[in-house]
């Protein structure tokens, strides 16, 4: 067996060698080329192509450096965005995996001569969230993502809405129980000393239904049959009204009925910004994959971080996964299943009532869930959609 066969065991050692991590003082930044020792790496800085590289980078040593630094930050960026999202890391443990990859900017070449001046550096240009511990460095990534950013404001004002939806009710509730004391005066138990005028006689207790045994209990008996009293005389009176023919007087809503339709005003305008469900039918909007998928019918098989969905073509039954915006809705013929995808009634399956093609809307009949049998109308066309 020759000494330069592919199968020989120094070639197949060679190989295993070359796949490895070498020592970042034997690489040319220049040429991209690893080098296994110290001879080595001495005579590729001989070579001829070496050479002309050298020259080529003497013209403009700045130009080169900023290249491969702007291409090392953008690498490690890009690494950390992926890989750790906004969670704080050690910054050499970012580091380990980035050299991983044969084909990466050494900082050798990039104006930066340690990993600490560049965790620094990303802190000074406020890229990254940088603390120094007894550990070392740790970095968290900013993400500045304008889709990001407008989901997290998103997510605040839907937060500060429900806190000024519970504030409004509390202090609603608060209203009505001030209204309800009003022209009522408490009458304050009077306490006295508990004297024994005869300490040889029986201490004996009244128990009589019709005796008074205290203060307090006679001032609740007094208020409950004023309030008794009140409630037949205005029930005698609607009564009067509404059988003489006289126009009935707008009754006052209760504490109850207003709560309630807070309640029900919340659940209509509760909103969300993703809408996908699995198991329903869309349609693909976009012209990006051709016309092929353009205006095709699928069904969602799966929904992958709220805003995007595995679909299956019913057509000719490929599957792709798309965003949420090259999306739409369905609208069967009336009478067919479809889901409420967003609003107070999200997630209820109803059957498909009747379309107001006007009003871009529809009525549909909850039959599934603890609201079954209610009629919901003026349901946008977006909010709902076919079940398959």
């Amino acid at each position: 067996m020759g000494k330069s066969d592919f199968l020989s065991p120094k070639a197949i050692a060679n190989r295993i060698k070359s796949k490895g991590l070498q020592k970042l003082r034997w690489y040319c930044q220049m040429c991209q080329k690893q080098c296994r020792d110290e001879n080595g790496f001495k005579c590729h800085c001989m070579s001829e192509s070496h050479q002309r590289q050298l020259l080529l980078a003497s013209e403009n040593p700045q130009q080169f450096m900023d290249y491969f630094s702007e291409e090392f930050r953008n690498d490690f960026l890009e690494l950390l965005r992926r890989r750790y999202g906004t969670k704080r890391v050690h910054n050499n443990i970012v580091y380990n995996e980035y050299i991983s990859h044969r084909e990466h900017i050494h900082m050798n070449a990039t104006q930066w001569e340690t990993l600490t001046d560049f965790t620094k550096w990303l802190g000074r240009e406020g890229l990254c969230k940088v603390d120094e511990t007894p550990k070392g460095w740790y970095i968290q990534y900013i993400n500045r993502d304008p889709e990001t950013i407008r989901r997290q404001q998103e997510q605040e004002r839907k937060k500060k809405q429900d806190l000024d939806d519970e504030e409004k009710t509390a202090k609603f509730i608060e209203q009505q129980v001030r209204r309800g004391l009003e022209g009522k005066e408490l009458e304050m138990p009077v306490y006295t000393e508990l004297n024994r005028e005869n300490k040889e006689g029986k201490v004996t207790f009244n128990l009589h239904k019709g005796a008074s045994t205290s203060v307090t209990a006679s001032s609740k008996t007094n208020v409950l049959g004023q309030n008794a009293l009140k409630m037949v005389k205005g029930a005698v009176k609607r009564k009067a009204a509404h059988s003489s023919g006289q126009p009935q007087e707008k009754r006052k809503k209760s504490a109850l009925d207003e709560i309630m339709e807070l309640e029900e005003e919340k659940r209509r305008t509760s909103r969300r910004d993703y809408w996908l469900q699995p198991e329903i039918i869309v349609k693909v909007v976009t012209k990006k994959l051709g016309e092929k998928y353009h205006k095709k019918k699928a069904v969602v098989k799966e929904v992958i971080d709220k805003y995007t969905a595995v679909v299956r073509v019913i057509d000719s039954g490929h599957k792709l996964k798309l965003d949420q915006t090259h999306l739409e809705t369905v609208i069967p013929a009336p009478g067919k299943k479809v889901m409420v995808l967003n609003g107070g009634y999200r997630g209820n399956e109803g059957i498909l009532e009747s379309i107001n093609e006007k009003r871009f809307s529809v009525t549909i009949t909850i039959d599934s869930g603890l609201l079954k049998g209610r009629r919901v109308e003026d349901i946008p066309y977006e909010d709902v959609s076919k079940l398959a």
